[in-house]
Formats: C-alpha cells, sequence, structure tokens
C-alpha cells in the first residue's frame, strides 16, 4: 500500500504557520491581510467553495470581503466591481470564483485584476513570472502540489515527471513548477497517443485530466509518487438500493494504483486542501509586500 501525501494535515499546519505569520506583523501593518472573493450567480458549487475560503481566511486572521452579483449581471459591471477591489488599500488578493455563468467569458475579467493582487496566480502576467522564474503569485492547485510534495520529501531533482492535462489553471503551471525543480518533464493530454506508454515512464506522475477515474494500473510505473488533482461526483449505484449515496472519486483508479505506487494523494484529502491553503498563502505575502514588511514564506511559493 502507498504511502498517503496528506494534504489535509498538510494545509492544517501551514495554516497554523499562517496564523503566527499575521499575528506578529498585524500591528505594524496597521490592518489584517485582505482578500475579496467575487462570485458571479449562484452556481452550487461554487456556493460551497465560497464559503469554505471564506472559513479559511477567519482561521489565519485574513478579513474576507465577498461581493456576489447576480447571474445576469453585464461584464462592465463585473469589471467595475473587479476595479473598485484593484482599488481597495484594504484588499491584497481578489479571487474571481470560477466557472462563471454562460455569457460571461473569463478572459477579459482576469486579465483586469491587478496582477499583484491577483490571488488565484491566473493572470497573463503572473503566469509569465512564472515561467521566467520570477517571484509573484502562483498557480494555487500546482503551487499546492509542489508544496505537498516538498514536505513529503519527494525528490524530484533528475527524475522524469509526466502530467496528464494542459489547462492554463493547472496542467501548464504544474509542468513549469516541476520544469523549474529540475524534473525532466512531459504534458500529455487528450490527444496523446498510447498514453500508458508515456506516463509508465514517469517517477512522478500529476493527473490533471478532469475525467474520472482515466487513470488505472496499466498507466503506473511501480514504485512512482501519484499526484490525482481530478474530483468528481459519481452518482449512487442503482444496484446499491434507495440508500445509496453519491460517491467522490479522482481521475485515477486508486483501488488500482495504490499497491503500485510507493505514494499518492487520496481524493478527497489530498490536492483539494492545499488549493485553498496557497490561495492564503498568495493573500498574506501580497499583504506583506504591500505593507512593506519581511515575507517569511518564499519556500511555499515554487
Amino acid at each position: 500500500m502507498a504511502t498517503r501525501l496528506d494534504g489535509r494535515l498538510l494545509a492544517q499546519e501551514i495554516e497554523q504557520r499562517l496564523a503566527v505569520v499575521v499575528a506578529e506583523r498585524r500591528e505594524r501593518a496597521g490592518r489584517p491581510p485582505g482578500l475579496a472573493v467575487l462570485r458571479v450567480g449562484d452556481d452550487p458549487a461554487s456556493g460551497v467553495y465560497v464559503a469554505n475560503k471564506e472559513k479559511a481566511c477567519a482561521r489565519v486572521g485574513i478579513r474576507s470581503f465577498l461581493t456576489h452579483l447576480e447571474a445576469g449581471t453585464p461584464a462592465e459591471e463585473v469589471l467595475t466591481a473587479i476595479r473598485q477591489l484593484n482599488a481597495d488599500p484594504c484588499v491584497d488578493g481578489i479571487l474571481l470564483q470560477l466557472p462563471l455563468p454562460a455569457g460571461l467569458c473569463e478572459g477579459p475579467l482576469l486579465a483586469a485584476i491587478d496582477p499583484d493582487k491577483d490571488a488565484d496566480g491566473l493572470h497573463t502576467l503572473n503566469l509569465g513570472r512564472l515561467l521566467k522564474g520570477e517571484p509573484g503569485p502562483r498557480s494555487c492547485t500546482p503551487a499546492g502540489v509542489m508544496a505537498l510534495l516538498a514536505c513529503s520529501g519527494v525528490e524530484l531533482r533528475g527524475k522524469r515527471a509526466v502530467v496528464v492535462g494542459r489547462s492554463i489553471l493547472v496542467g501548464q503551471p504544474m509542468a513549469l513548477m516541476l520544469q523549474a525543480a529540475d524534473a525532466t518533464v512531459s504534458v500529455a493530454h487528450s490527444r496523446t497517443s498510447d498514453l500508458a506508454a508515456l506516463t509508465r515512464q514517469a517517477d512522478v506522475l500529476v493527473v490533471a485530466a478532469g475525467r474520472p477515474r482515466m487513470i488505472g494500473a496499466e498507466h503506473v510505473k511501480p514504485g512512482a509518487v501519484v499526484v490525482d488533482v481530478g474530483i468528481h461526483r459519481l452518482d449512487p449505484d442503482p444496484s446499491a438500493g434507495p440508500q445509496a449515496r453519491a460517491k467522490l472519486c479522482g481521475d485515477v483508479r486508486f483501488e488500482e494504483v495504490d499497491p503500485i505506487a510507493s505514494a499518492i494523494t487520496p481524493v478527497p484529502g489530498g490536492v483539494g486542501p492545499m488549493t485553498v491553503t496557497l490561495l492564503l498563502v498568495n493573500t498574506v505575502t501580497s499583504w506583506c509586500q504591500r505593507s512593506g514588511l519581511d515575507q517569511p514564506l518564499a519556500d511555499l511559493l515554487p
């Protein structure tokens, strides 16, 4: 059985560290860090995510600002809300909650966020900073993966890493971060021929394909470290009777890969908690910089 890479436990440890950083610097800053979340529409999953982020902010001493706009809000009004948050001196991080309602294009809205307040690390400038190895907010999910690998003692230098998925949200920045850690990186995707032949070469396999239970035993080299970024809700099995409940799963068939891998992230409890925690790290880092304070969190931002 593979070692569990426990993102929930590490997230708790990092939150404790963040709480100390905030408490020790709040008086000098004259205010707490501020994270603004802009939500458009009433997507139920987004509501849960936003509530979880607000609770996480409260645990570490970050003040949260929620702006909730109706689903039919015109793009110009959303842009106006973003510009107001850009100008607010109490806001250090801004997050545009995705997905957006139909009719709203995320590209121009993300581009309107002040790059230095880009808590999700998705602004074009910040992706460019990542590419060039310059400091800046980092995309939260891949940065969370890197923190989890580092704290678990997973050696990346000289290792072969394969990322399944090429989205700008996870796959592309994940590949850049692994490459910066001196891994030799390949990126696979839906058009990759003979996917299993490629993934079986990986010492570290990161799966962010967005397809439930896509990766199984035939894709994994014995002893590999497997990181499952996906999370999906499966409908109850009708044959299990009326009391059956929906289950969560990832992009990896955990029960097949667990006996083969040396380490693996569970779903839930693996990458998910780290994504929220790195959002807080980006916000506190921005607060320190904007307040002219020392910033002791550089080791958490690849």
